[in-house]
């Protein structure tokens, strides 16, 4: 007889693992508390607009490609991919640049910002995908069990790469602010301050500049509709609507997870829910990690977004859109060294129906807007507004345009939300931040210490923040329960 394996949560993490599991043979069921599959990976639509209300950037399309191929199969059965070309603008006070969709646009870009820069930013890319191809292939395919994990032959000789940092390393090559800025960017999808990260991670400037920024039609929900298909097609039960209340564990092991107030035996039982929230779960005891071991984290950003419809077509803007015009480090020190609600905030905004007519009416424009915020901060409507105000006025000078009069509707999400629909602790937006002492074997374990066929995954745990290392951690930790399970 197959054994069970319930899963709480169905985020990328929780489809991935799912799907790896029900290959394996186990009997899997999902358990997902909203009304619909992706976790924080979700879609809103109205009055014929589509916005991804979570992720909105398709980088490293090589891992996406290996998770479908895993099961014999490609991204292209399940959806449509387009190169954005270009990749994304970036919009100072003073000048606008454009990142192009391979090496040769983007060394043009730096020239014409600086003289003779294309030569260094060249080698920093080559440095980059050597990174790349040994974190991809080496580093982040390893379970986080031993600090052994990173000794390989190709991480010994670049042991000084996680103790130098992106910032140092960046700065040591380029002196334009600009240049500095956008190549800092990169990395603040993993959480944490430039300063802050090793240089190790300039592996995401290779999936920047190197592998290009990438859309599937009809949005990055798309790809979790692919998911869960796929995980149907190998025997996923999927259950919404569901919300799992308590663990239960008999003489240390897990034994199965109450939802809506029903009690379903599990032989295992993996959460890609928030690591905090699923450890609250459990009675006392049985948690591996104390408030104040959560207290002293690091943790990414949490996120003000806005979801806004216009009437018309927006001059001067692209997929993917930075801003930029304020103080870079001013704002990262309103998020991690003193937080508070940022006095000048730096933004993003993603507008898909650019390159993607079935995101908005005809004539019309999908806008996102995002401005990172420290996790925790109070939430009300009227600082949402108050934001909002910031910066859809810098939006309209740095476009030389009038939106505010052709918004038919806006909606917001913000800390109270990440909360409430997705128990994130304090609200943050992406997890963990991937700093040098939260960095593989230092992060919170695929197993539980205390309980027995227990297991988690997701962006708290390896390999770290984002959708490709999600997909990763599910993949990890399939891996774990087969070589634990088994002979149980």
């Amino acid at each position: 007889m197959s054994k069970t394996i319930s899963i709480i949560g169905s985020g990328f993490s929780a489809l991935s693992a799912s799907c790896y599991l029900a290959q394996s043979g186990y009997k899997v069921s999902i358990y997902e508390k909203n009304n619909t599959v992706g976790g924080r990976a979700r879609q809103l639509i109205r009055d014929g607009f589509t916005f991804d209300i979570g992720p909105s950037w398709y980088w490293m399309p090589d891992i996406f490609e290996k998770f479908f191929n895993d099961f014999d199969k490609s991204t292209s059965d399940y959806y449509e991919l387009d190169k954005l070309s270009p990749a994304y603008k970036i919009f100072f006070s003073d000048e606008v640049i454009t990142i192009g969709d391979h090496m040769d646009k983007i060394c043009e870009e730096f020239e014409r910002i600086e003289s003779g820069s294309s030569v260094p930013l060249r080698k920093f890319i080559s440095r980059a995908q050597e990174h790349y191809d040994i974190a991809i292939n080496k580093v982040v395919l390893k379970p986080g069990l031993s600090p052994f994990e990173l000794v390989t032959k190709e991480t010994v000789t670049r042991v000084d790469q996680f103790f130098k940092t992106i910032s140092s390393e960046v700065r040591k090559n380029f002196k334009n602010p600009k240049l500095i800025s956008t190549l800092e960017f990169p990395v603040l999808f993993l959480g944490a301050k430039p300063n802050q990260t090793p240089s190790f991670y300039s592996f995401m400037n290779f999936a920047d500049f190197g592998l290009g920024t990438w859309h599937p039609k009809g949005g990055m929900y798309e790809i979790i509709k692919g998911m869960t298909k796929l995980a149907e097609s190998l025997g996923v039960s999927i259950h919404t609507n569901s919300n799992v209340e308590k663990i239960t564990v008999e003489q240390g092991k897990s034994k199965g997870i109450v939802v809506n107030d029903k009690f379903i035996p599990s032989d295992v039982v993996l959460s890609g829910a928030d690591y905090h929230h699923s450890e609250t779960l459990l009675d006392t005891n049985y948690r591996q990690y104390s408030e104040a071991y959560w207290e002293k984290r690091t943790f990414a950003p949490s996120s003000l977004l806005f979801y806004v419809g216009f009437d018309k077509k927006l001059d001067h803007i692209e997929h993917h859109n930075l801003f930029f015009d304020t103080d870079f480090e001013a704002h990262a020190e309103e998020i991690y060294d003193h937080p508070k609600w940022p006095k000048d905030p730096l933004f993003y905004v993603n507008f898909p129906s650019v390159t993607d007519e079935s995101m908005a009416p005809k004539g019309c424009e999908a806008g996102f807007f995002l401005i990172p915020i420290a996790p925790g901060l109070e939430d009300t409507p009227e600082l949402r507004q108050q934001y909002f105000d910031i910066v859809i006025n810098r939006f309209e000078k740095r476009t030389n345009q009038n939106v505010q009069n052709h918004i038919m509707f806006k909606e917001s999400f913000c800390v109270n939300d990440f909360v409430e629909q997705y128990n994130s602790y304090k609200g943050n937006a992406y997890g963990m931040a991937n700093t040098l002492m939260q960095t593989a074997f230092l992060r919170p374990k695929l197993k539980s210490k205390k309980v027995d066929s227990l297991y988690f995954t997701g962006q708290l745990t390896v390999p770290g923040p984002g959708v490709p290392p999600s997909l990763i951690s599910g993949k990890l930790v399939a891996e774990l329960i087969q070589n634990n399970e088994i002979n149980r």
